[in-house]
């Protein structure tokens, strides 16, 4: 499945000089694009996840190309953790001003075939992961801080066969950003969603086990593309926590070459 195209140039200037973000998932995928994308807008990010050595490596580059960026091991599924995690970056950054919520564990299968442990793993990794995290940062996120939510296509697609489970646990993301846009509106905290379209491992292994189904599932993208985590997924979220987006709030974005019809 091709993403040949061409890399477009990070807009001017830097929209988030000096401020704080976190970001969940963030040693691979789109959470490694939306972090590196934040550092090119000057953000100084916090790279959460399971594996060290991959935050570690996303860490590296970011610094090499002059940003700063911080490592936290944690599983987010874990409600310890989080309460530490948001503390760590406090502690280490002075404050908190974005938080990007991207971790997921996948449940793929129809309903018949989803285990009762992997649902349940997609649901604490991702919506209620989501929760516990919004509600730790939010005190720190008063009066300009902004939420950024992952949620995905497969929870408003018309056919959800075989990705039921993982769409819950998204559609229940975006529920909660639509619910914290709305209470917390008074306290300054903009709280958006973002429905990605992107290459991944996955999308790769697939186009090399069944080429003639991935290139179906592609021509249903107006823009014959899948999205590159860095230059087209992550300045969406850059826009999203940027003053240029400061009265947008409870909004979903899909960032997906026209796929997606959100309602």
């Amino acid at each position: 499945m091709s993403t040949d195209h061409a890399r477009a140039p990070y807009a001017p200037g830097f929209p988030l000089a000096e401020r704080r973000a976190l970001v969940t998932g963030a040693g691979q995928g789109i959470g490694r694009g939306i972090a590196l994308a934040l550092a090119a807008a000057g953000a100084r990010v916090a790279l959460v996840g399971r594996t060290a050595e991959t935050l570690a490596a996303v860490a590296a580059e970011i610094t090499e190309r002059g940003g700063e960026a911080i490592v936290l091991v944690a599983d987010v599924s874990d409600p310890a953790a989080v309460s530490e995690v948001v503390a760590g970056v406090v502690e280490r950054f002075g404050g908190l001003d974005v938080l990007v919520n991207n971790a997921q564990t996948p449940a793929p299968g129809a309903l018949l075939e989803v285990s009762d442990e992997a649902y349940h793993a997609a649901m604490a990794s991702g919506p209620t992961a989501t929760w516990r995290l919004m509600r730790a940062a939010h005190p720190h996120l008063r009066d300009g801080g902004t939420v950024v939510n992952l949620g995905s296509a497969a929870g408003i697609t018309w056919n959800p066969s075989g990705t039921g489970a993982y769409a819950a646990a998204k559609e229940a993301v975006r529920v909660l950003t639509r619910t914290a846009a709305c209470e917390w509106a008074g306290d300054g905290i903009r709280v958006n969603a973002v429905l990605p379209l992107a290459d991944s491992a996955t999308m790769q292994d697939w186009a090399r086990f069944d080429p003639d189904g991935a290139q179906a599932y592609l021509s249903t993208v107006p823009m014959r593309r899948l999205g590159d985590p860095e230059t087209d997924i992550g300045p969406a979220v850059v826009f999203l926590c940027s003053d240029a987006a400061r009265y947008i709030t409870g909004h979903t974005l899909a960032v997906d070459g026209g796929q997606a019809l959100v309602r």
